[in-house]
């Protein structure tokens, strides 16, 4: 069975969010992970658990809070009124901050887990050779970390790609504007049509294997690739 021209606007909109929150993330992520490393603060725990909670928590209840938090009488969309942006709650660009919000752990995490395996000695030996921290972090971690970095990448895109609960609170399900592959499943089970739902869902189960068995793969090569 062929694809509806909205499923393919739907197809291009999921990319396209699973894109801009991987590029986001990476940029967030990276001197986030980065702190918690090395950090000894007593706000490492709190953080860590802020950073966590999407992991734990229903989606639907922080697509609640974002929505109230984005909505006309939340502290952000006031901002965004004053500023004449007008709500970001079902727009592509409150889509793009909740998928922030929500993938943020498996951005984290392995870049987390990677600089905290690294240890301290790369960097001390960056020192001796007189490199400045801002140079021993972008010469020595990160090319150390870029296996972690690839993984997390994928996971991020991976994981936007299958949001359901906070994108349906957050954005709806307006065809062209917040309709990702998700919402379009449930939308064409909502209406029984459930042969465009097969071709649909099919197609994210082979994604998400491939995703899964690709991450296997890089694994088991990942010690070669560390410099």
């Amino acid at each position: 069975m062929l694809l509806t021209p909205e499923s393919w606007q739907a197809i291009a909109l999921t990319l396209k969010l699973a894109g801009l929150t991987t590029l986001a993330l990476l940029l967030i992520a990276t001197p986030l992970a980065w702190w918690l490393a090395q950090t000894s603060s007593r706000w490492r725990a709190p953080i860590t658990a802020l950073v966590t909670l999407p992991l734990v928590l229903p989606p639907t209840v922080l697509g609640f809070y974002l929505l109230v938090l984005m909505g006309p009488n939340g502290p952000l969309g006031q901002l965004t009124q004053a500023l004449g942006w007008g709500v970001l709650s079902f727009t592509f660009t409150g889509l793009l901050i909740g998928s922030i919000f929500f993938s943020l752990p498996f951005s984290v995490q392995p870049l987390q887990h990677a600089f905290q395996a690294m240890g301290a000695r790369p960097m001390e030996v960056a020192a001796t050779l007189r490199a400045s921290p801002w140079d021993a972090f972008f010469s020595v971690a990160l090319p150390m970390a870029r296996p972690s970095m690839l993984t997390a990448a994928i996971l991020t895109f991976a994981h936007t790609v299958g949001e359901f609960g906070v994108v349906l609170m957050i954005g709806g399900n307006i065809p062209g504007q917040t309709g990702v592959l998700s919402t379009q499943i449930y939308g064409h089970v909502e209406a029984m049509e459930y042969a465009q739902a097969h071709v649909l869902a099919a197609g994210m189960l082979v994604f998400s294997f491939a995703v899964l068995w690709g991450l296997s793969w890089f694994g088991q090569r990942t010690p070669r690739l560390m410099p």
